[in-house]
C-alpha cells in the first residue's frame, strides 16, 4: 500500500535524527525516516559503551565497510571507511569527539558567494541551540546550556594527559579553557558525546524521544534504492524492506545519508554527471556534474610511544580483564569502558602560513590501532595527528545501476605539496612535543614509526604505508549557487539545482571541511536546515568575537597559571 508523508528523510543517521525530530516536533507534517540499518538498541554493548568503539568498525551487522579504490599516493592501498549501519548511523559507532571546528571554518564557508548566511555569525546560535555543555561556563556566550545533546567534558585526569599538556605548554603552546568557545588554538581536556558513562549520540538525543509522537515513522531496514521523479519532481521514493519493494509518496524527499550515500543515490536516480550516468544506462534526469565531486577527509596516524610507569591504560586490553571491566560497566556505568579515552588533545599552526589550526592532536592513554590492534608494550600512549584542511580532492562515481554495489571512491591522500609538507610538519611537531621534559619521565622510547623514521621521504613513505582515515568523508554535494558549476545544493533552501523537492542535508553538503571531527558541524547543519526546511525565521546571529591569531594577543584565552 502505497502511503503518502510531507517529508520522507533518507537515513536515520546523525542529521537525519536531528531532522526526524525537528521536522515533526510541532504534530502538523508526516515524517518518515527511512533507514537502512537495523536498529541501535539499548541493550548492544558494542554501541553503548564507550570503550568498546574499536570493536563494531568492520563488522558487518554495523559497518557498510566501505574502501577506497587504490590510493595512488599511497602504494596502491585501499584505505577502510568504517560508516554506520545502524539507526543513529555513523554516531552510534564513532569515536564521541565533539569538535565544533574553528570559527574561521564558517568565515571559509561564508566568503563563498551565496553562503554568506554560513558564517560562524550565524552558525553558532544552531550549535548553542543543540547542545547541553555540561562542563562549560554558564555564562559562556559561545555554548549552550539547553540543547537535547548532552555533552560530558575530559575529564583528562590520567597523569599521562597532564603530563601532555604540559609538554605542549613547554614546546610553546598554550593551555586553553574550552577547544569549543572562545579560543580553539592551543591543548585541552575534549567534550565527548557521553553521559553517565554511556554513549550520547543523536538517535538517543533526539529521535528516540519523537519516536512517541504520531506523526513521526521510523523504518529500519529499509534500504532505499531510489528517488522516483515526475520530469525534476520528486513523486517519492522506492526501498527495500524484507525481501519486499515498497514505493512511498513525499511532498518532500531530504537525503541524509551521509557523503558516501547522498551522491550515491543521486547519481543512481539520474542526478548526476549526465555523460557517466548514460554510460551505465542512467537517464539523466538533471546534470550535475558537482555530484560526488570535491570528496575531502581527514587521514591521521598514530604516534605510538612505550611507558616506563604503570599509569596507562594498555593493561586493560588484556582479554582476561574485560569481563570484570565489562561488569563494572554493566552494574554502573563505571570504570574504564565508561569512556571513550579521547579525553584531550589540541590545535595548532604548523606554519605562518595558515591563520588557523590546520593540525589536530588527540592524545590517547593508551597505544592501540582503531580496529583494536594493540601495540607489543607492557604500558603505552599515542597521539593521533593529521593536517586538518587539506587541499587533496578526491570524487566519488557509483560502478553501476545495482545500488547495492559500493562506489569507486578515490580520495587522493597525499596527492598535493600542501598536504605532504604539512603531513611532515605534523610528525615533526608531535615528536617535539612528546621530547620535552614533562613527558621525559613517562617517555622509554617512540614504538610507531620509530627512530628509524627521520628524513622527509622516509615520514612520507611512512604516512602512505600507515595512515588512515579519521572517517570524515564530506563535501560531495556541496553547497553553492547554480552559477557555480560544481555546486549540488542551494545554501538558501537546502535544495538540489535543478529539482523541485529535493533537499541535502548531511555532510555531503559541507563546501569545504573542517578542521576537527565534523559530527558537531553535521548536527549544527540539520538544525540550521530544520528551520530553513520549515520556512521558520532564522535564529539572530550572534556576533561573538573569537580568537584570530595576529588579531588578539598571544596570551588571549589561555589558562593562567
Amino acid at each position: 500500500m502505497n502511503q503518502t508523508y510531507d517529508y520522507v528523510i533518507i537515513g536515520g543517521g546523525s542529521a537525519g535524527s536531528v531532522l526526524g525530530d525537528r521536522l515533526s516536533a510541532d504534530g502538523k507534517r508526516s515524517v518518515l525516516v527511512l533507514e537502512a540499518g537495523r536498529k541501535d538498541f539499548s541493550w548492544d554493548l558494542l554501541i553503548q559503551m564507550p570503550a568498546a568503539l574499536p570493536f563494531p568498525a568492520g563488522k558487518s551487522l554495523y559497518d557498510w565497510k566501505y574502501a577506497s579504490d587504490p590510493e595512488p599516493y599511497m602504494n596502491g592501498r585501499r584505505v577502510k571507511h568504517a560508516r554506520g549501519k545502524v539507526l543513529g548511523g555513523s554516531g552510534s559507532i564513532n569515536g564521541m569527539i565533539f569538535q565544533r571546528g574553528n570559527p574561521m571554518d564558517y568565515e571559509r564557508w561564508g566568503a563563498d558567494p551565496g553562503m554568506e548566511n554560513w558564517d560562524f555569525a550565524h552558525c553558532l546560535p544552531y550549535f548553542k541551540r543543540m547542545e547541553n555543555a555540561l562542563a562549560a561556563d554558564p555564562d559562556d556566550e559561545f555554548r549552550g546550556h539547553d540543547g537535547p545533546l548532552k555533552l560530558e567534558r575530559g575529564p583528562a585526569t590520567n597523569p599521562l594527559f597532564q603530563a601532555f599538556f604540559d609538554a605542549a605548554v613547554e614546546a610553546g603552546y598554550s593551555k586553553i579553557p574550552d577547544v569549543n568557545g572562545f579560543r580553539q588554538e592551543g591543548f585541552a581536556p575534549f567534550d565527548k558525546h557521553v553521559y553517565k558513562g554511556r554513549r550520547f549520540g543523536p538517535s538517543r538525543a533526539y529521535l528516540h524521544p519523537a519516536m512517541k509522537r504520531q506523526n513521526l515513522t521510523v523504518k529500519t531496514r529499509a534500504f532505499v534504492t531510489g528517488i522516483d521523479f515526475n520530469g525534476t519532481r520528486a513523486n517519492g521514493v522506492t526501498y527495500q524492506r524484507n525481501g519486499k519493494t515498497h514505493h512511498v509518496t513525499a511532498g518532500e524527499v531530504i537525503l541524509a545519508g551521509g557523503a558516501i550515500n547522498t551522491p550515491q543515490l543521486l547519481q543512481l536516480s539520474g542526478v548526476g554527471d549526465a555523460e557517466h550516468l548514460r554510460s551505465l544506462g542512467i537517464k539523466p534526469v538533471v546534470d550535475l556534474p558537482g555530484v560526488g565531486e570535491n570528496l575531502q577527509d581527514h587521514l591521521e596516524a598514530y604516534i605510538q610511544y612505550a611507558c616506563p610507569q604503570p599509569v596507562s591504560e594498555q593493561p586493560n586490553l588484556n582479554k582476561l580483564k574485560m569481563p570484570w571491566i565489562g561488569l563494572q560497566w554493566i552494574l554502573g556505568r563505571k570504570g574504564p569502558a565508561a569512556t571513550n579515552h579521547f579525553e584531550g588533545g589540541g590545535f595548532v599552526r604548523s606554519n605562518e602560513n595558515v591563520d588557523y589550526p590546520n593540525l589536530m592532536f588527540h592524545f590517547l592513554p593508551v597505544a592501540v590501532r582503531y580496529d583494536g590492534k594493540k601495540a607489543d608494550t607492557e604500558h603505552g600512549f599515542q597521539v593521533h595527528v593529521g593536517p586538518m584542511y587539506s587541499d587533496a580532492r578526491g570524487s566519488l562515481k557509483i560502478r553501476s545501476k545495482d545500488p547495492k554495489e559500493h562506489p569507486s571512491m578515490v580520495y587522493n591522500y597525499l596527492s598535493t605539496e600542501q598536504d605532504r609538507r604539512e603531513w611532515i610538519e605534523a610528525v615533526r611537531i608531535s615528536r617535539e612535543i612528546m621530547s620535552q621534559s614533562a613527558m621525559a619521565p613517562y617517555n622509554s622510547g617512540e614504538i610507531s614509526p620509530g627512530p628509524s623514521v627521520q628524513t622527509d621521504e622516509e615520514i612520507l613513505d611512512w604516512v602512505a604505508k600507515d595512515a588512515e582515515t579519521a572517517l570524515h568523508p564530506s563535501c560531495t554535494a556541496k553547497m553553492g549557487p547554480a552559477s557555480d558549476p560544481m555546486a549540488v545544493v542551494d545554501p538558501e533552501t537546502m535544495k538540489v539545482h535543478g529539482l523541485d523537492n529535493v533537499r541535502v542535508v548531511d555532510a555531503s553538503a559541507m563546501p569545504y571541511v573542517t578542521n576537527g571531527n565534523i559530527h558537531a558541524p553535521v548536527l549544527m547543519l540539520a538544525e540550521k536546515a530544520s528551520d530553513i526546511i520549515l520556512g521558520r525565521k532564522p535564529l539572530e546571529p550572534i556576533n561573538a568575537d573569537f580568537y584570530r591569531h595576529g588579531v588578539h594577543s598571544p596570551d588571549a584565552g589561555t589558562l593562567k597559571a
